[in-house]
């Protein structure tokens, strides 16, 4: 089981694509059915759809695995009673088919066998390999990550005091939960060659007019490098490197082992984390007291929505009311 891509909706599609293609360094993929996709320099067919929308959403988080690897979440998931989609081809890059299942707060995950990867491309510092993981908030930190390991048959690698952390291979995490006042997208997370690639996409965003709100730094949890951004469509990006691979040892970690002294929130200490500018948000408006990932990007249910998945329509139909 992998991680394997995000499904973004967005007001102005044709600019977020913009974005990731010249500053944020993705490859363009294709279009289909009015979806923009684009990839990274691993074998991986697309880490990033985007569709054009009213509102801007996440429609789901995209995992691939073998066909045993799904039949066997789906009989979990059925027994736990999650809202489940009918089994469908998907009309993408990489083709395959799948279906999706819905979490205890609305976060929605699609799980697809690929018919094909792509050619793994030149290892470039100024391009993001793939997605490596995606943070979501949550309402209930426990009963979500609960479901992830119980029902997604994922793993948990750590738990600080507000955060825990679940991996599906040796990748530290593919997903975590933030503890929060709503279940919305919290940032995506791009993993990089090396130090210098992060520090590379640093210049290059300081270049587009974006700043950091939060690094260069290491974290804790994952020991990864880190640098994150907020997009000019509103959703937090991250760029990562060294991420921790770990083992069927990895000792689960407790919120006692993540404790920083006073004024340190990561392992270098060199920058602080700018609350001031994620609450103004991309544009300098507020967001209501929330940072605009949050006030943006929610994750858009659809199980209680009967009918609204059809296999004869586009992917995205199924979000339309």
């Amino acid at each position: 089981m992998k991680l394997r891509s995000i499904e973004l909706e967005v007001p102005d599609r044709e600019s977020a694509v913009r974005f990731f293609r010249d500053t944020w360094g993705l490859l363009e993929a294709g279009e289909r059915n009015g979806v923009s996709y684009l990839r990274g320099t691993e074998d991986i067919p697309y880490v990033v759809s985007v569709a054009q929308a009213s509102e801007p959403a996440v429609a789901a988080i995209t995992f691939s695995g073998s066909k045993a690897e799904l039949a066997r979440i789906r009989r979990r998931a059925a027994a736990a009673g999650a809202p489940l989609s009918p089994l469908s081809g998907f009309d993408e890059p990489g083709g395959g088919s799948g279906y999706l299942v819905q979490g205890p707060e609305g976060h929605v995950f699609r799980f697809v066998t690929e018919r094909k990867r792509v050619k793994k491309l030149r290892p470039d510092r100024d391009r993001p390999l793939q997605v490596t993981h995606v943070v979501l908030n949550a309402r209930d930190r426990e009963a979500c990550t609960r479901f992830a390991v119980e029902v997604l048959g994922f793993r948990l690698s750590d738990r600080t005091g507000f955060m825990n952390f679940v991996r599906c291979d040796r990748v530290h995490h593919a997903i975590a939960y933030a503890q929060s006042d709503n279940s919305m997208l919290n940032h995506i997370a791009f993993e990089m060659t090396d130090i210098d690639a992060v520090m590379r996409g640093i210049g290059r965003m300081r270049d587009a007019g974006i700043a950091t709100f939060w690094g260069p730094g290491r974290h804790g949890p994952g020991n990864n490098v880190f640098a994150y951004f907020v997009a000019p469509f509103g959703a937090a990006v991250e760029y990562t490197s060294e991420v921790q691979r770990v083992g069927s040892s990895y000792r689960t970690g407790k919120s006692e082992d993540w404790k920083w002294p006073p004024n340190r929130n990561d392992h270098w200490g060199v920058s602080a984390r700018n609350a001031d500018a994620i609450s103004r948000g991309p544009s300098g408006t507020s967001a209501s007291g929330r940072s605009p990932p949050d006030a943006l990007f929610p994750l858009k249910a659809w199980g209680s929505r009967p009918g609204a998945w059809s296999p004869a329509t586009t992917r995205r139909a199924r979000w339309s009311s």
